[in-house]
């Protein structure tokens, strides 16, 4: 039976599988792995044993071994470099004249690749950055172009609740979200309060959107004519969290009333 492992390469990051075999893992470890970007040092978030096959439905690539110190050692000195070579990268870029933002750079642990992330309002031809990049470095390399959410995950900020952004600190994955979620809860449609760093709107608007979908579900519609304990009236507003129902009687008078008061 396979023995599976969940590994993470970066905070906050999506959680790879790997076929562990006999090698001996605990999360919190680091293990050496082989994936298409070349050899990396991942931290390992589930232990073998704590996934089937069935749960991953891939061809998993094996642990190559357990990290060594030397491993960690060379990943701390390439981090290093990355920073040296977003420099230099920088500078080609600025004499290409390339319309680009230069987000990061990564190298593989045994050095075989170097890889650029970068964002763009539109598709950049970077053939000529590329064959600069790959003759100064004397190694292959890649350059991966994202959209703005994952260039907010990668640069990491705070959002206006004052804390760091959700995508940068434990959203894994994005989920969509859409502009009904905000009219659920009522917020105001201005796009500059109900969108985050990344331009999109707020991550955190999906965290209580099925919440007020039922809480707003027991509510009487606005207009609609209710009977409460001073007679009958018509539905002004609601407040779904407080579950109080805001209407106007008869007699024009506007009271606010428990949810359970009303009937309809």
């Amino acid at each position: 039976m396979a023995n599976i492992t969940g590994i993470r390469f970066k905070k906050a990051g999506k959680i790879y599988y790997f076929e562990a075999g006999d090698i001996a893992l605990k999360a919190g470890d680091y293990a050496v792995v082989k994936t298409t970007r070349g050899m990396e040092l991942g931290h390992v978030v589930i232990p073998p044993g704590g996934v089937t096959v069935n749960d991953t439905g891939e061809s998993l690539s094996p642990v190559l071994r357990k990290a060594e110190p030397e491993d960690i050692a060379k990943e701390k000195e390439l981090n290093g470099k990355s920073e040296e070579a977003l420099i230099e990268c920088g500078k080609i870029i600025t004499e290409l004249n390339l319309p680009m933002k230069l987000l990061s750079a990564e190298y593989a642990l045994d050095s075989s690749r170097l890889t650029f992330l970068f964002s763009a309002e539109e598709r950049v031809d970077f053939r000529e950055l590329v064959r600069r990049l790959s003759g100064k470095f004397k190694m292959r390399v890649e350059l991966r172009q994202v959209g703005s959410r994952d260039e907010a995950k990668l640069l990491g900020s705070y959002g206006r609740c004052g804390r760091e952004l959700c995508c940068a600190a434990f959203l894994t994955e994005f989920t969509p979200v859409s502009i009904k979620m905000a009219k659920e809860q009522d917020l105001p449609l201005n796009p500059m309060k109900i969108s985050g760093a990344c331009g999109r709107l707020m991550c955190c608007l999906s965290y209580e959107g099925e919440q007020y979908k039922a809480m707003k579900a027991r509510m009487p519609k606005v207009g609609q004519r209710v009977t409460t304990k001073q007679g009958e009236a018509v539905v002004v507003s609601n407040n779904p969290l407080k579950e109080m129902v805001t209407v106007e009687l008869d007699t024009e008078a506007r009271i606010d009333v428990p949810l359970d008061e009303v009937s309809y």
